[in-house]
């Protein structure tokens, strides 16, 4: 069992259409930005994530967005592990968004 939450592409856009925004983090590499993001998330790659752990907010939820989820979670599970208690994972990241 993982020990972050997860949300929806359906829930996440509902949320953003309410004016609820969270603090979202677009974990994929360049390139794979490159072809869009999410409105409003900032952009920290995957690898790059141990080396900028103080540009993740502690004190408010996080939400984790990759390409299919699978990133996004392992990041979750890393910060976690670091003690950040408030991270969400896409489910089915940028694909399940776009597939909205």
């Amino acid at each position: 069992m993982s020990d972050y939450a997860t949300t929806t592409a359906e829930r996440l856009k509902a949320r953003l259409d309410a004016g609820d925004i969270p603090y979202m983090i677009d974990v994929r590499e360049d390139d794979e930005v490159a072809y869009g993001m999410i409105e409003g998330a900032v952009h920290i790659p995957m690898g790059q994530i141990p080396a900028r752990l103080d540009e993740i907010p502690r004190d408010r939820e996080v939400v984790f967005i990759c390409r299919s989820g699978n990133r996004s979670g392992r990041v979750c599970d890393y910060l976690s592990q670091l003690g950040f208690d408030r991270t969400v994972n896409l489910e089915g990241g940028m694909l399940a968004w776009e597939s909205l």
